[in-house]
């Protein structure tokens, strides 16, 4: 039997934040092995972002993220911001470009993020591992960590749990960090698939599937929380940006309240045409403002003749109707599609048990919890990405 080799840090997990924090420790002089059960790094990395890569945001504030302690994340995103991100990748002349609110893109692909990345942990001298699945995980009374893999046995000092959460299982999302936090007795918080489209059920997925591809600027509104962005009817229901930004905030049983119109009031709009006299239908007049199949089906949804009245014949009670169902359509989604397609996990390794700082558990000397697999989901926009970098390489100044 061949004798365990043994490395300074062992990262388990070669996606952003385990390969941010190998890079930061390698460089640190740590001799630092990364594994990875998939057969390649980075998987979700180079499919984020339609394979652009969203990999921060200019507009970086801690509200932008959800977790039980919103504290914890503050000490992490003001040591290592978006501006360190940027002169990073800056250094390897990567082109890019804001999409808008702040939202930092390639220019070309991913993979040149990624790598970044790989190129950092070269100058480190990291060594990444692929293929290779943990059986079990200990640690000896002399204080090292035994990671056994059918590859064979590794041990280290520092031992950092990058493996992200549930979301998107065919990249091969897997709960292997929760196990490792509840081996070392560690709470972990409830999950849920998060930045994830809704899905509806009867007489509503009929009008959605009617509506599949009309994308509509919107407004969203969840528990106090609202999100003015795109929305995208679709076969299953609703998606989009604004629909992926208010499932961070939602929870089954809850409605949402849709405004159709955010910048407009059509109580206001019906109000200038009569004053103007117009003699066009008021499916024509909302046509102008709406895409006209959304108008059609929606003002269809009220009364079936409508969209051909003028609005002079539009009675007080027509239009209260109108106003309450573009401004407030309020619904109640039937659930998500689920981890299948959902960008984050919302949940995870509970911070209390977590060191802001170091990111050490405080249950055991020397394991660390990084990045996604802790309880800490950011908005989407490069929210989570950055959530990545600072977590990596605060870690990575300790292990």
């Amino acid at each position: 039997m061949t004798s365990p080799q043994f490395f300074d840090c062992i990262v388990i997990g070669a996606g952003a934040a385990g390969l941010m924090c190998a890079a930061t420790a390698g460089q640190r002089g740590r001799r630092v092995l990364v594994l990875d059960h998939a057969n390649k790094v980075g998987k979700k990395i180079l499919m984020s972002g339609g394979g652009r890569c969203n990999f921060t945001n200019l507009y970086m504030e801690p509200d932008n993220y959800l977790s039980a302690n919103p504290h914890f994340c503050k000490s992490a995103l003001s040591r290592y911001t978006q501006y360190d991100f940027l002169e990073l990748v800056s250094r390897y002349q990567l082109a890019y470009h804001d999409k808008g609110a702040g939202e930092l893109f390639c220019d070309d692909k991913a993979r040149d993020i990624l790598n970044i990345l790989l190129a950092e942990c070269e100058t480190g001298g990291v060594t990444i591992q692929t293929d290779t699945a943990i059986t079990a995980i200990s640690k000896q009374d002399n204080e090292q960590f035994v990671i056994d893999t059918p590859r064979g046995e590794y041990q280290c000092h520092s031992l950092v749990i990058a493996t992200g959460g549930l979301s998107i299982p065919k990249m091969g999302a897997t709960g292997f960090g929760y196990k490792i936090a509840r081996q070392f007795g560690l709470k972990v918080k409830e999950t849920e698939p998060a930045l994830v489209p809704f899905t509806l059920s009867d007489a509503w997925l009929t009008v959605a599937q009617e509506l599949a591809g009309v994308s509509i600027d919107i407004s969203v509104t969840c528990r106090q929380q609202t999100f003015n962005e795109a929305l995208l009817f679709t076969h299953r229901g609703l998606s989009g940006p604004a629909i992926l930004q208010i499932s961070n905030y939602w929870y089954s049983s809850d409605e949402i309240t849709i405004d159709f119109l955010p910048t407009q009031s059509v109580a206001e709009l019906i109000e200038q045409w009569k004053t103007a006299g117009e003699k066009a239908t008021l499916k024509t007049l909302l046509g102008h403002y709406l895409p006209k199949r959304f108008v059609l089906t929606w003002l269809g949804l009220i009364a079936a003749d409508l969209g051909d009245k003028l609005v002079k014949q539009l009675s007080n009670q027509e239009i209260e109707k109108l106003s309450q169902f573009f401004h407030h359509w309020t619904i109640k989604p039937s659930g998500t599609e689920g981890y299948r397609t959902a960008e984050v996990t919302r949940g995870g390794v509970d911070t209390d048990g977590i060191s802001s700082k170091t990111f050490e558990a405080k249950t055991t000397e020397n394991l660390y919890f990084i990045g996604e697999v802790l309880d800490v989901t950011g908005w989407l926009g490069g929210f989570n990405f950055q959530w990545a970098w600072s977590s990596g390489w605060c870690a990575g100044q300790y292990v």
